[in-house]
């Protein structure tokens, strides 16, 4: 009889201290710009981390049972004081296990910097795409999905070059992104044989920008770069453009990708080029399908790359046996590259399986992830145009 009631106090002594893998609820911070500059596609996006998030938990597989609760935090995009304040609360108030976010590049180096790496709180970014990034001293905390601008600059250049334009104007958003993204298209134009006209930052929140199209007509470029945000100065400069017949040719980056964009200009953008993160391939249109049976676009920019970022944090705490922050950090390497069972969009059941059962998976999701030593991806480029009032895939690159 005592031998039974120590069994019996042991086994709950154990469940207490959660040794026994007892189902448990794991908070995951989403920090996004829900407010500012690229608030018109961050719905989307955290929808689709949280997609990942919900059929890791429906899958009655993660932990024993566990279920994830996402926590919504609002990065603004552009204040790193308001990110940085967010990100903290989510870290020490809430308690989260691991960051998916954030999303524009300053906010999300802030973030990484002061609050996510000193507290060893994996991050694991959708779409902070500066070249910078490559190198921050991150101690192996700091992922993202969506490549560099380093790659993207290039693709942009090829695709513009190809198009038949040799001379272009170039203004960009006076951030570490557009001044990234900027310098990484210059220098592979420049190296193509092409000729930048004129240069131009612009800044963010004014009500006209006709001053600054003026200066870049002047240049004599028939085609403009615009390397900026569709919901501020980048959808300004070309308002601005059109109103004024200055430009009605533009090359665009992806943060400037957006149906409201379409909505707003579609019409008057003339042989427009663009680029945004993914491909063609059938994870992809797998993913949008999944994303538009729950009510979500899954055709942005970073869609696909939002949703890979949450379903590679679950399958780190799968791997790991634990939401334990450290864990996580170990594992995410171990989750997105082979060897294992390749893992695409709506098979996070199966992977948690595998998991489960002791064997390996390599998560290649909707965007072909595989991790560098760095832990970014090398990635694909969609090219687009605008076609039948939407962003319509000419090829991948």
């Amino acid at each position: 009889m005592k031998k039974h009631l120590l069994t019996v106090a042991l086994a709950a002594a154990l469940a207490t201290s959660g040794f026994a893998n007892a189902a448990q609820t794991i908070k995951i911070g989403v920090i996004l710009g829900f407010t500012g500059p690229i608030e018109s596609l961050t719905p989307d996006m955290a929808a689709s981390a949280e997609l990942a998030f919900k059929e890791a938990s429906d899958s009655g597989m993660l932990l024993n049972g566990s279920t994830i609760t996402p926590i919504r935090a609002d990065s603004t995009c552009v204040d790193a004081s308001a990110a940085t304040a967010a990100a903290e609360r989510l870290i020490t108030a809430d308690k989260v296990a691991a960051i998916m976010g954030a999303d524009c590049s300053g906010v999300t180096t802030a973030i990484a910097n002061s609050v996510a790496i000193p507290n060893g709180v994996v991050m694991v970014s959708p779409s902070a795409t500066t070249p910078a990034l490559s190198s921050i001293e991150d101690k192996g905390f700091f992922f993202r999905t969506a490549p560099s601008d380093a790659r993207q600059g290039q693709v942009l250049a090829d695709a513009v070059f190809e198009s038949g334009t040799k001379i272009i104007a170039v203004t960009y958003t006076n951030n570490d992104y557009g001044k990234g993204l900027s310098d990484a298209f210059i220098g592979a134009f420049k190296a193509l044989g092409g000729k930048i006209a004129i240069v131009a930052a612009h800044e963010d929140g004014k009500g006209d920008y006709s001053a600054e199209v003026a200066a870049l007509a002047a240049a004599g470029a028939d085609k403009l770069a615009v390397l900026g945000y569709l919901d501020q100065g980048g959808k300004g400069i070309i308002q601005a453009s059109l109103d004024t017949g200055a430009f009605d040719s533009f090359a665009l980056g992806d943060g400037m990708i957006g149906q409201s964009l379409i909505d707003a200009f579609g019409k008057d953008m003339v042989d427009t080029i663009a680029t945004s993160p993914g491909g063609s391939s059938d994870a992809m249109t797998n993913f949008i399908s999944l994303a538009k049976a729950n009510k979500i676009g899954g055709e942005g920019p970073y869609d696909g790359t939002s949703y890979d970022a949450g379903a590679l944090i679950v399958l780190a705490i799968q791997a790991g046996g634990t939401a334990d922050r450290a864990s996580i950090q170990a594992n995410m390497n171990k989750v997105a590259n082979a060897p294992g069972t390749k893992i695409y969009p709506g098979e996070l059941k199966k992977a948690l399986e595998i998991l489960t059962a002791g064997g390996e998976v390599d998560y290649v999701g909707a965007t072909n992830i595989e991790f560098s030593d760095v832990g970014e991806v090398y990635g694909t480029y969609r090219q687009l145009e605008i076609k039948d009032n939407k962003f319509s895939l000419v090829k991948v690159r």
